[in-house]
């Protein structure tokens, strides 16, 4: 789960660490408003900054420096409401809803820092670089050596000596080097305490009176472990995610939608990758992930149809099911339901096999729909190629 740049903050700011102050706003009299609150404390210029789950804002016109509280509220009419484009956003771009009044900061360098897990490892990294305000995949492509990385044992945590280790790598010194140890420590642990997947700042900046500062923040959030975490599940902005990815989680279905032809509903993850290659292989795109798990019924496979015909794009409809857990005739009784309750308008193809397939074949035959069976995977493959020549 993704959260807003001042919700990372927050997050941050709960552990200790060191992040540049602000006050986040809906409107531009409330953008306004918090400036002038600030100036009562000794600010006199300000960034305004467009709250979305995506980065490059500052490419794409969404921070901006402001001189005074006129230019705030300049500033602010200009970024909300705004169709923010960035390279994470895609063509599409995304509506600015929020915004952020920070203090401008005078900035004597700026660094990256970030946390992660190295699988590979099954370690977590701490990364960190001289390069901050690029992105990070720009500096390992044109200068890898300005990386430096240290791993962190998960069931010791992070020593002194390796906080040290950061924060000599990124040439800190006296107080200045003193404050950065304490940064990426308390860093550390807000990445683990929150259970996030990716803790990243960007840019980390040394101002000019030497505090070690997070200007920007980045945390996503492991959604299985929001159980743990409800004040943090609470932060969950809706409005920012795809709407079919959200309507299939109320589903406990996992969709991401993707940009091809033929829609897809498969039991279990790695079926789902191979049912994905199967429909490469027969001429076709992939429209969609859609697992519906081990306990797929009728209510879900409606939803998973419903989900997938939502796209327009959709030319014709697989459904690959391997029956272990979850029974053959049992999936055709919720594949045949749903087809009947909604308005099927391409070709569905239907795969079955282990438990009860047999049952469930017979089933989709009696039914009287037109829904194609396939037993084997070539035979599915030749009638989603058939599908779309027709």
């Amino acid at each position: 789960m993704k959260v807003h740049e001042y919700q990372a903050k927050e997050i941050l700011d709960q552990h200790g660490v060191a992040v540049q102050r602000g006050i986040v706003a809906d409107t531009v009299e409330e953008a306004v408003a918090a400036a002038e609150t600030m100036k009562k404390d000794g600010v006199d210029q300000f960034v305004v900054k467009a709250q979305i789950h995506a980065g490059g804002r500052g490419k794409g016109g969404g921070v901006k420096f402001s001189e005074s509280v006129d230019d705030v509220r300049e500033n602010a009419e200009a970024i909300l409401g705004m169709t923010l484009k960035t390279p994470q956003t895609g063509p599409e771009g995304q509506l600015v809803k929020k915004i952020l009044v920070t203090a401008a900061e005078d900035i004597a360098h700026e660094y990256y820092l970030g946390v992660t897990l190295d699988r590979a490892k099954g370690q977590d990294v701490i990364m960190a670089s001289t390069e901050g305000g690029v992105e990070i995949e720009e500096v390992a492509e044109a200068t890898p050596d300005k990386i430096v990385k240290v791993w962190v044992d998960p069931a010791v945590g992070i020593r002194p000596y390796q906080a040290n280790q950061v924060a000599f790598a990124l040439g800190f010194e006296g107080q200045a080097l003193k404050d950065a140890r304490k940064f990426v420590t308390a860093l550390y642990k807000a990445y683990r305490a929150s259970d996030a997947t990716i803790a990243e700042i960007n840019p980390l900046v040394k101002t000019d009176d030497g505090r070690v500062v997070a200007l920007d923040a980045k945390i996503d959030l492991d959604d299985n472990a929001l159980f743990r975490h409800p004040d943090l599940a609470d932060m969950r902005d809706e409005a920012e995610e795809d709407p079919l990815e959200v309507e299939a989680g109320k589903h406990n279905l996992n969709y991401v939608k993707l940009d091809g032809n033929v829609g897809c509903m498969v039991n279990g993850a790695g079926l789902a990758m191979g049912t994905m290659d199967l429909i490469k292989l027969a001429g076709g795109e992939p429209a969609n992930f859609l697992d519906v798990g081990g306990t797929a019924n009728a209510e879900t496979v409606e939803a998973g149809f419903r989900i997938i015909l939502s796209d327009p794009n959709v030319k014709a409809i697989l459904v690959n099911i391997f029956g272990g857990i979850v029974r053959g005739d049992r999936v055709a009784r919720g594949v045949v339901e749903a087809a009947r309750n909604i308005d099927l308008t391409v070709p569905l193809i239907v795969r079955l096999q282990g438990t009860n397939a047999e049952e469930g074949m017979q089933i989709l035959k009696e039914s009287g729909l037109p829904i194609e069976s396939a037993i084997r995977l070539q035979e599915a493959a030749d009638k989603v190629t058939a599908a779309l020549e027709g």
